[in-house]
């Protein structure tokens, strides 16, 4: 028998970015489920109504790789990958949000008060006092008409361009927002 000569393996990417390509694989397969699983909810009648980001994972994932602590997100109702890429919801968090768990606990995003999937952070910690928005990644509550979430995202822009030229709120008081 001829001795067989193996090939080096000359992959292009580090250990590291594989880790992070199969990390990512993950979570765009773990939303696609959570996608096909509230769906099959909501056409058996357990669930009355469900929005699902479905076909939109990679953008978000590679979004999600970009957005930083203080960022503000005015959303998209189909955002799902997104805010598990970024750690503001979990798949619990999503069904409870889907079937209306009036439980913050549970859902955190609006109590059961908003559709599925109409994501918004709080800005107030558990004693009403006002969370750093500096160190968290921010989501302003999501709305169905694509074209008014525009309105919104101008005012957080420019509510981003007042808090940072504004010399009236340059004390400390201000520097969490």
């Amino acid at each position: 028998m001829a001795a067989t000569k193996t090939k080096k393996s000359t992959s292009k990417f580090s250990a590291a970015k594989k880790k992070e390509i199969l990390a990512d694989y993950k979570l765009a397969w773990l939303s696609r489920q959570i996608s096909l699983i509230g769906r099959k909810e909501v056409l058996t009648g357990k669930a009355k109504f469900g929005i699902f980001g479905d076909g939109k994972e990679l953008p978000q994932i590679a979004l999600a790789k970009v957005f930083k602590n203080g960022d503000f997100r005015s959303g998209y109702y189909r955002d799902q990958t997104f805010m598990l890429a970024i750690g503001a919801v979990t798949p619990v968090q999503f069904f409870a949000q889907l079937y209306a768990t009036p439980d913050t606990g549970l859902e955190p995003h609006s109590g059961g008060r908003q559709m599925n999937a109409h994501f918004g952070t709080r800005l107030l910690n558990d004693d009403g006092t006002w969370k750093d928005q500096t160190k968290t990644k921010n989501s302003s509550a999501d709305m169905s008409p694509t074209a008014g979430q525009m309105a919104l995202l101008l005012g957080l822009a420019q509510a981003s361009k007042v808090y940072r030229n504004e010399i009236a709120l340059s004390g400390k008081e201000w520097k969490k927002f």
